[in-house]
C-alpha cells in the first residue's frame, strides 16, 4: 500500500507541475533542443524572472537539466532517468496513449 501511495503522490506532483501553461510551453519549446533563458524569454514572450522561476520548478522535478557555458546556462529536457516524473514526461512526449508511474496507469487523450 505504501508503494501505491508513493506512485499516486508522484503522479499528483507531475500533474501539478505540468498543469501550468507556462511550464507546458517551456517543455514544448525544449523539445526542439537546448535553449538559454534569453532564447526562451524571446520565444515565449515572457519576462526573465517568470521563465527562470518555472525552469527552477521543472529542474527540481527532474524534468529539465541545465549546463553552464561561460556566463550562460543552457536548459534541455532531462535524460528521463532522474525521476519517475521525467520518465512519465518522456512517455507523454512520445505520444503514448497511457501513462504508468509504478502501479498507477492513466489513459491519455489524443488530439
Amino acid at each position: 500500500m505504501a508503494r501505491k501511495n508513493r506512485d499516486l503522490q508522484a503522479l499528483a506532483q507531475l500533474c501539478h507541475i505540468l498543469g501550468d501553461k507556462t511550464r507546458l510551453r517551456i517543455v514544448q519549446t525544449l523539445q526542439d533542443g537546448e535553449r538559454n533563458v534569453t532564447a526562451l524569454c524571446k520565444t515565449l514572450k515572457l519576462p526573465q524572472p517568470t521563465v527562470s522561476r518555472h525552469l527552477a520548478i521543472l529542474r527540481m522535478a527532474g524534468l529539465v537539466e541545465n549546463r553552464r557555458e561561460g556566463k550562460e546556462i543552457h536548459y534541455s529536457l532531462s535524460g528521463y532517468r532522474n525521476s519517475a516524473a521525467a520518465g512519465a514526461l518522456k512517455t507523454m512526449l512520445q505520444g503514448a496513449t497511457a501513462l504508468r508511474i509504478g502501479q498507477v496507469v492513466i489513459g491519455l487523450a489524443k488530439k
